[in-house]
């Protein structure tokens, strides 16, 4: 009779010699996922291990996330101010600068060619405040070309910057001299005019135009731009520029673009690219990222280290059912694949759980960010120490992913061993341990 059931309910697909992954196998994994009462602990490991698979993919998530978007935010920033090619003069300075910009723009994958003086001086208020600033000397029109820097002016305007009477703060600097647009900004530099008594420091006040905000500290608290006339007589420049910055359309393509520039300029010159100027920064942004992925899987593991444990008391309390069902006729894959379903279930639910709270933190991370710097009372991503004013994320398809690969193969592979050992279990063992 016993057989004749067996017969009918695997004709059916709904007994334990239905065919792989049948009706019956998903039914029996399903019961032994639903916690009885004397299966009280054996369901806490497994919420456990649900719960650490789902907060280690979220992580994952979380944090790649993070780092991709610091290092999007910090390209487009700084690439934003500065130029992705420097050209610097080898046999004299560029005293031509005005044909050579034009020379640079007439090149194919240039949008823009900017001629710069720089120096560093001391900025200081009337109320006595003081700090390092590097000035950028630059022509109006460049300067209205620069989005980053003439689409964020918080306050004020360039109508004085483009008269050439007064300059742009960045807006930190001002902060902390206490200065607003309008106000006189006094700047001090070491190579001023120079006397039978040796060289004097320059000093000169200049009013504040406008105030800009690019949004990374560093450079709103450290930058002042000054027309470029202005700037070559306060650094006895007069006449010539040190270096042009290019910006151009296809960042990558910088080393295709360098035999071009050189054609162009048609002198000896020094050329220094985006890439070269910011390798450390870079590099070691890129190796704390592979670092993070590599500890937060050990997240996943031990959460997959949890399935293994759940599943061999899962096995160990339901060996007398294991032997009914080896002794109806369910052969020993159908048993491992049972078990395997159970495990990786956990696994699979988990995964797709930890999917869901990271694209939801990541969507809301500012809004969630400013919820527990309210709820701690302190600036939690302080722009002071990270350079930029918001938190940013940005989620990689082929990274989330992979992620997804990684904690589904690590909780299927979890679920290997204990559905090996239920399926070898002999039937007469069981029962007598039983």
């Amino acid at each position: 009779m016993a057989e004749a059931a067996v017969d009918r309910s695997s004709k059916s697909g709904l007994g334990p010699a239905g065919k792989p992954f049948s009706t019956f196998e998903r039914l029996v994994a399903w019961r032994y996922l639903r916690a009885r009462r004397k299966e009280a602990f054996i369901s806490v490991i497994a919420g456990f291990s649900f719960v650490g698979i789902m907060l280690g993919v979220a992580t994952l998530i979380i944090v790649m996330a993070v780092m991709n978007g610091f290092r999007t935010e910090l390209v487009s920033r700084i690439l934003g101010i500065n130029g992705h090619m420097i050209i610097q003069p080898v046999d004299g300075p560029f005293t031509d600068y005005a044909d050579l910009v034009k020379k640079f723009e007439a090149v194919p994958g240039i949008k823009m060619a900017l001629p710069l003086v720089e120096g560093q001086v001391l900025a200081s208020s009337q109320t006595g405040g003081s700090t390092g600033a590097l000035v950028r000397g630059t022509r109006a029109e460049d300067l209205t070309k620069l989005k980053t820097v003439s689409d964020n002016i918080k306050s004020g305007d360039m109508v004085g910057f483009a008269a050439g009477d007064g300059v742009l703060v960045g807006s930190r600097m001002a902060d902390q001299l206490g200065l607003r647009a309008g106000d006189l900004i006094t700047l001090t530099s070491p190579e001023g005019d120079v006397t039978p008594m040796g060289v004097n420091p320059r000093i000169k006040s200049y009013k504040i135009s406008g105030l800009f905000e690019i949004g990374m500290s560093e450079y709103d608290a450290s930058i002042i731009y000054m027309p470029l006339e202005e700037s070559q007589l306060y650094f006895n420049a007069d006449g010539l520029v040190q270096s042009i910055e290019l910006f151009v359309n296809n960042p990558d393509d910088i080393d295709n673009l360098r035999p071009k520039v050189e054609e162009a300029a048609g002198r000896q010159i020094l050329i220094t690219d985006w890439r070269q100027r910011n390798q450390t920064f870079f590099s070691a942004l890129q190796v704390e990222r592979n670092v993070m992925f590599m500890i937060l899987t050990l997240i996943v593991l031990v959460a997959a280290l949890n399935i293994i444990s759940g599943l061999i008391m899962l096995v160990k309390d339901k060996g007398s059912d294991i032997a009914i069902l080896r002794t109806m006729g369910a052969s020993s894959g159908a048993i491992m694949r049972i078990f395997f379903m159970t495990g990786a279930a956990i696994g699979i639910v988990g995964t797709i759980a930890g999917v869901l709270l990271g694209v939801f933190v990541c969507i809301n991370i500012e809004s969630i960010r400013q919820f527990f710097s309210w709820v701690s009372g302190t600036v939690l991503f302080d722009p002071q120490l990270y350079f930029l004013s918001q938190l940013p994320a940005e989620m990689d398809v082929s990274e989330t992913v992979s992620v997804v690969i990684m904690a589904l193969t690590l909780s299927f592979i979890a679920t290997i061993f204990p559905a090996w050992r239920a399926s070898r279990l002999d039937p007469v063992q069981a029962l007598r341990y039983e």
